[in-house]
């Protein structure tokens, strides 16, 4: 039986409400019902974030089972795009055009999220909490209708940064990147947080969602003599460079992109004691670190995957996540009362507060306002020992 501790502090933490609030409704909202649009890569280069839709449709059964939020039931519609962004244009259409949802939710992609933005935002559909950490989606002023969840990937690689600065400051730095708006981000934000040390970068590649591998990529920075490794890579082609780098010899010090420090999904595939040494970063708790045995909100998170989502891993992050992730979006639609109109959604999910679903790690905190739509913008960072992410050094950011 789940232990109801979690979500008990979830309700206790929503806006008290007046008795007799009259009810206020847009598409996708009755007394009874409130539809989410979903599109996520269930097939395709990304399909290991495949798993994130799964662990959120198993979220709003849990709620439903419970009665739902405010006594409506969640229904949750969910598209597989195969991450490309022709398909979830086409998908997010039918959403809003024809299945008529409230709005849409951790639509998962820099690129696919990017194609429907102007859509979105013209439509006045919320486009919430993307499955991106892309800085555009804290844009409130410009379009007011979207809005990110995860620490942005600027200032993660301004992280990574300020780590090789201290540690290894006549570093010669290699980097792998995907050729799209998610890696050039990424890479904005590594270029900018060296600055005027930006000449310790001595190679630069990137490889297409559509390469079956980055091998002659790596093999490449081998040669370029750097030895430190900035990956940034989706999950698929991450745990190929993990695994190329070893076969090959070369020992950089490697630092990872957090979108791809799933167990799971990415260092078991590599191998694990290929993985020894790399450096990522985290916000969320990963349940396969041994100092989470006994937390009580992994305990309880444990129970709800046994429950309601049996065939997926727990050893993969991204599964945290996408409760994580639902969990704060419930908590907005329990805000919202009986006023769930799309502008609503939006004011309540921009009024949060320092509340946490207790599966963010301690210290880090959801924070926003009118002028700031980035949830999340707190990370730690990690280093892998063949076993398990072992978190160093302080909090960083907000």
């Amino acid at each position: 039986m789940i232990t109801k501790v979690f979500l008990v502090g979830l309700v206790a933490a929503g806006l008290a409400l007046p008795a007799h609030a009259q009810k206020k409704y847009d598409a996708g909202a009755s007394d009874k019902e409130i539809k989410i649009g979903n599109t996520n890569p269930y097939s395709g280069p990304a399909s290991a974030y495949g798993t994130i839709g799964k662990s959120i449709s198993a979220y709003f059964k849990m709620l439903n089972e419970q009665g739902g939020i405010n006594g409506r039931k969640i229904t949750f519609i969910t598209y597989d795009d195969s991450y490309s962004p022709p398909k979830t244009v086409e998908m997010a259409r039918k959403l809003v055009e024809q299945d008529e949802v409230l709005f849409v939710f951790q639509t998962l992609g820099t690129p696919s999220n990017t194609a429907i933005h102007k859509y979105m935002n013209m439509k006045k559909v919320p486009q919430m909490y993307v499955a991106t950490g892309a800085t555009k989606w804290n844009d409130p002023k410009n379009h007011p209708w979207t809005m990110g969840w995860q620490p942005n990937y600027q200032s993660e690689a301004r992280a990574y940064v300020a780590h090789i600065l201290k540690t290894k400051p006549n570093a010669k730095i290699g980097v792998l990147y995907q050729n799209d708006d998610y890696g050039k981000d990424y890479l904005k934000g590594f270029h900018d947080g060296l600055g005027a040390k930006k000449s310790m970068i001595v190679k630069e590649v990137s490889y297409e969602v559509s390469d079956p591998t980055v091998d002659s990529q790596i093999v490449q920075l081998q040669a370029s003599g750097a030895d430190v490794f900035f990956n940034i890579t989706t999950p698929k082609f991450a745990a190929q460079a993990i695994r190329k780098a070893y076969d090959i010899g070369w020992k950089p010090v490697h630092y990872l992109n957090n979108v791809s420090n799933s167990v799971g999904s990415v260092l078991t595939p590599a191998g694990l004691e290929k993985s020894v040494g790399v450096i990522s970063s985290a916000y969320i708790k990963d349940a396969t670190d041994t100092r989470w045995t006994n937390d009580a909100a992994i305990g309880q998170w444990r129970e709800f995957m046994k429950k309601y989502y049996p065939d997926g891993n727990q050893a993969d992050v991204f599964n945290v996540y996408g409760y994580s992730v639902a969990a704060t979006i419930a908590q907005v639609l329990r805000q919202c009362g009986d006023n769930l109109t799309r502008e609503n959604v939006m004011r309540q999910a921009a009024s949060m507060k320092g509340w946490r679903p207790e599966t963010l790690l301690p210290g880090i905190t959801i924070t926003t306002s009118a002028d700031d739509f980035a949830p999340v913008e707190s990370v730690q960072l990690e280093r892998f020992n063949g076993k398990q992410w072992e978190l160093f050094g302080a909090v960083l950011g907000r």
